[in-house]
């Protein structure tokens, strides 16, 4: 994972699921799919594709990354921003609870949302076994373009205007100059020449709602600055427009020996100046930051590149990281959109959360697993002992002390 929530313990047992990986029932006219865990995102479209239907989440590494570890991240993806995260297209789980109960999860369940809870909770409140998962059907229509920028505040400009408009893309993404270059040394992707930002906007529907909406996105690209317009003429083409952004991430080893993939949202209107605020952090500290990231909804992915060969470099490079998650913060966003908090971002917690919010969010956890044996030392930056009174997080619980309790 990109946050180290698969990181084991010492000591730890690991229980690995990569090969329970069978697609176990397909109902298209219920507009679902029962898979197991192991199961990769890409292989749930790959199995419904010719019935006209697919799985909208869609992760850059959806031919690798399986259905339990975006069930774990509350994963995301490109064409998030109109349909939603995983935990939209999770219909019920079947779930290995610490005790080693099976307990199935559902959205019709009453009550408390623990189907909701589950996802996204990584690994901590027991193992998924079985994911039914909802299956949307292919629009009528997609346009794919490409917009190409001298810098990058052009592009969020438009990114602003197109949504402001009222127009919701499938898709809106973003590369910067530095992104682009990456892209283009790795899968020569080969995006307009000088860019200094590109566009990404993908529609998708009905053909006259698709067709009023492509015209309003290009005289929006074309007012912000746009020097060059690409529209794909077929899924080729789409796909190559696509190509540079689904490999970013992996594309920048091919520009710098090491890099952190960063991950945090801030609210679409505070774009520009953040990505200012990454631009001076880049310039004070030395070290080259790639931007890619979900525009339409906020979601950052600074790439922070260094080499590890240089004495300080990562040093430098982890502190421009923190500076950035602190950025999102101070800006009224988040510390993760996507790639979960892990033992990466456990100590940037409290920025985000007071002790009251932290207490009630492990009260939940010791609800599910009371002994903590589900994917220790993960999220929280100072884990708590169930049974504790909130708040008390020093010595050792009498109850843990009598033998009542056991310590996370």
């Amino acid at each position: 994972g990109l946050s180290g929530g698969a990181l084991p313990p010492t000591d730890g047992v690991l229980i690995v699921t990569s090969r329970m990986r069978r697609i176990l029932s397909v109902d298209v006219a219920d507009r679902r799919a029962v898979v197991e865990p192991g199961v990769t995102n890409l292989a749930i479209t790959e199995a419904v594709r010719d019935l006209g239907y697919y799985y909208a989440p869609d992760p850059s590494s959806q031919q690798v990354c399986t259905i339990g570890g975006n069930v774990a991240e509350n994963s995301g993806g490109a064409h998030c921003l109109k349909y939603g995260f995983t935990v939209n297209h999770v219909l019920a789980l079947e779930i290995v609870t610490p005790d080693g109960d099976i307990v199935e999860l559902s959205d019709t369940d009453p009550g408390y949302d623990l189907l909701g809870a589950f996802v996204g909770s990584e690994g901590t409140l027991g193992i998924a076994t079985k994911v039914t998962v909802r299956l949307t059907r292919a629009p009528e229509t997609v346009t794919t373009l490409l917009a190409a920028f001298d810098g990058i505040e052009q592009g969020g400009q438009a990114v602003s205007a197109i949504i402001g408009g009222g127009i919701v893309p499938a898709a809106i993404e973003m590369m910067d100059a530095l992104a682009i270059e990456a892209a283009e040394a790795a899968v020569a992707c080969a995006y307009p020449e000088g860019a200094g930002a590109v566009l990404i906007v993908e529609l998708d529907g009905p053909v006259p709602e698709v067709t009023h909406q492509f015209d309003e996105v290009t005289r929006i690209c074309r007012e912000n600055g746009a020097f060059e317009l690409r529209v794909a003429a077929d899924p080729a083409e789409r796909a190559a427009i696509w190509k540079g952004r689904k490999s970013a991430f992996a594309a920048v080893g091919r520009i710098s020996p090491a890099y952190i993939v960063q991950d945090g949202v801030v609210p679409r209107t505070a774009l520009p100046e953040v990505l200012a605020s990454i631009d001076r952090l880049s310039r004070e500290y030395g070290i080259r930051v790639a931007n890619v990231f979900h525009a339409g909804d906020g979601n950052l992915h600074p790439l922070v590149l260094f080499d590890d060969a240089e004495a300080g470099a990562g040093e430098r490079a982890g502190l421009v990281s923190g500076k950035i998650l602190d950025l999102c913060v101070e800006h009224g966003g988040s510390i993760t959109g996507e790639h979960g908090v892990g033992v990466d971002k456990s100590r940037y917690m409290p920025k985000m959360f007071s002790d009251d919010d932290l207490d009630t969010m492990q009260l939940v956890r010791c609800a599910f697993d009371p002994r903590g044996l589900s994917n220790p030392g993960k999220v929280f930056p100072t884990p708590r002992l169930c049974g504790e009174v909130p708040g008390v997080r020093k010595g050792v619980h009498p109850l843990v002390e009598s033998g009542q309790a056991e310590q996370f």
